[in-house]
């Protein structure tokens, strides 16, 4: 059942405590809405102090929505929650309320940012868009000091108001919200970042099915816990009956004190109690958190020209700088261009000395074979030669033999 304007039967009858609210009412009060802190099986938690609280942080607290809202949720209602923030989650930002579809996508939530100091409600609008509305102001500071505090969003057709330790904070006027759809999940106190439970103390989650119980709900637990009454209220019960019922947009919000009656009966006195023992010295507080940055100034006026200066006296020279360290060898240079033709050398000196001889080079090597030449043709006759002088007398031949008679015939 996605939500709509109807109430009849999608909200159950909720048992709440008759102090709760305020007793001026003209009408009887039929009290509907869920305890979420029952849904999510919170009265199985860790209990403290006087009034019962539950540590959160340890599990994720993430339901069905057909199991929370069975029959879905009225589109005008109220969230009223009671919780304080510890020291290791103060500046964290986490959703106190969430309720997201099928694929994921977020239908509606309430984020309580402990960074910023601020509180968002954003819902689907009817374009399927997402429509947020941060609440900034300086009243909600207080939420995150780590003390007890009521922390309350009336949701209307078109206005969402803020409330804290019953009082109005702020209400800003919204666009049409689309329906729910009832086949996602819904979370509660649950860090934005990384979808991880948050470590606070919780004392109520509930969820009215009227957007005026916000308004109507006191802080007598806040500041007088011993009056906190036992009897509770049901969706049947008529509480007196002497004023009207407020009206959001036309009447102050009334101060919790005002609200908050304890039992007038008078008990006897008491034997004057022993004296106790000087209380031990207490722990050292927390360092405040750092305050915000104050408005910004108003401009100042432009001042007047200066006077021209006076000119400087001209410092002396610097000493002289010592030797740079060599550099790196620089690469090889790319081979030059053909340089062009150098001029014409001087003459030689006529009286220059000659110089030393130089010394003798090696042997060359054996050269080729010569091609064979052709017969020459024949050269002309020569001249005649002139005539020669007489020679000189020979030597004396040697003697001959004696001759023989044959040989006397021989001349």
């Amino acid at each position: 059942m996605a939500v709509s304007e109807q109430t009849d039967g999608s909200c159950p009858p909720l048992s709440v405590e008759e102090r709760r609210f305020t007793d001026a009412l003209d009408r009887p009060l039929q009290i509907t809405g869920f305890d979420l802190t029952e849904k999510f099986l919170l009265r199985k938690g860790t209990i403290t102090e006087d009034l019962p609280s539950f540590r959160l942080g340890s599990s994720p607290l993430i339901k069905p929505t057909k199991f929370i809202f069975q029959n879905g949720l009225s589109s005008e209602y109220s969230l009223v929650t009671t919780f304080r923030v510890r020291r290791t989650t103060k500046k964290d930002r986490w959703y106190l309320w969430q309720i997201f579809d099928q694929s994921g996508g977020s239908q509606v939530s309430v984020v309580v940012d402990g960074g910023k100091k601020v509180v968002e409600f954003s819902f689907q609008g009817l374009l399927k868009n997402t429509l947020r509305y941060t609440f900034k102001s300086r009243d909600l500071h207080a939420l995150f000091d780590r003390q007890w505090h009521k922390l309350s969003v009336s949701v209307q057709s078109n206005i969402v108001s803020i409330y804290m330790d019953c009082k109005l904070i702020e209400r800003r006027l919204t666009d049409e919200k689309d329906d729910l759809d009832p086949s996602g999940r819904t979370l509660i106190t649950t860090r934005v970042e990384d979808g991880r439970p948050v470590d606070i103390e919780l004392r109520l989650f509930l969820i009215y099915c009227d957007p005026y119980m916000a308004e109507m709900e006191n802080c007598c637990e806040l500041l007088e816990p011993k009056c906190e009454a036992k009897k509770t209220l049901n969706g049947t019960s008529t509480p007196p009956v002497t004023e009207k019922l407020p009206q959001m947009l036309s009447q102050p919000v009334l101060q919790s004190m005002d609200r908050c009656l304890c039992p007038a009966e008078k008990g006897d006195a008491g034997l004057p109690g022993i004296v106790g023992l000087a209380g031990e010295k207490g722990d050292t507080g927390d360092k405040g958190d750092l305050g915000e940055a104050g408005p910004t100034g108003n401009l100042g006026h432009k001042g007047e020209s200066g006077s021209e200066g006076q000119k400087g006296i001209d410092g002396e020279k610097g000493l002289k700088g010592d030797l740079g360290p060599i550099g790196p060898v620089g690469p090889k240079g790319s081979k030059g261009d053909v340089g062009t033709p150098g001029a014409p050398g001087l003459p030689v000196d006529k009286e220059c000395l000659k110089g030393d001889q130089g010394p003798r080079g090696d042997k060359g090597e054996k050269g080729l074979a010569g091609v064979p030449g052709q017969p020459g043709e024949p050269g002309k006759e020569g001249k005649r030669g002139r005539r020669g002088k007489s020679g000189e007398p020979g030597p004396k031949g040697l003697t001959s033999p004696s001759g023989t008679s044959e040989g006397a015939s021989i001349k």
